[in-house]
């Protein structure tokens, strides 16, 4: 069994987790933080300079302190969730990959924990794979997003064998 909440608030720190997932069968929880951000990709600012790394590094460790005080019994997994993270292949302050690879080392250092990074190629292979689910179902998916994706895909299939 598995259970899904959203928007999550952190009550210490008046802040809020995007996205907590249980899994109740192997007593995991999954805490997502998600930046989507489509045309600037992976960037918040501070003073106009980018603050990827002070910002998600401060988001981490407030998710993480959130986690070990009232999830402690289950296995925890972190995960940043972003389709699109920039390499600018230049200036260092501007390269969002970098950012990530920093914010990763950051909370490795500070709390030895992994973030586990679903960004760009890996973002789109999970939205193929919803698709490739969803396709497959016949019964009505409860989930809006599923549901809408499940139509998409029924449509698709509908459509080439009109034409």
């Amino acid at each position: 069994m598995c259970v899904v909440d959203t928007n999550v608030t952190t009550i210490e720190s008046q802040g809020e987790i995007d996205v907590v997932g249980w899994n109740l069968k192997v007593n995991k929880v999954y805490v997502c933080e998600v930046a989507i951000h489509l045309t600037t990709g992976l960037q918040y600012t501070k003073n106009n300079r980018p603050n990827n790394v002070q910002k998600l590094t401060d988001k981490f460790s407030r998710d993480i302190q959130h986690a070990q005080k009232y999830m402690a019994k289950y296995k925890q997994h972190f995960m940043l969730w972003s389709p699109i993270v920039k390499d600018s292949k230049g200036e260092l302050m501007y390269n969002q990959l970098r950012h990530v690879k920093q914010i990763q080392a950051n909370i490795k250092e500070q709390y030895d924990v992994e973030i586990d990074c679903i960004v760009n190629n890996r973002f789109q292979e999970c939205l193929w794979e919803l698709r490739n689910f969803a396709k497959t179902q016949t019964k009505e998916l409860q989930c809006s997003v599923m549901r809408y994706i499940q139509i998409e895909e029924y449509l698709s299939k509908h459509v080439a064998k009109l034409n």
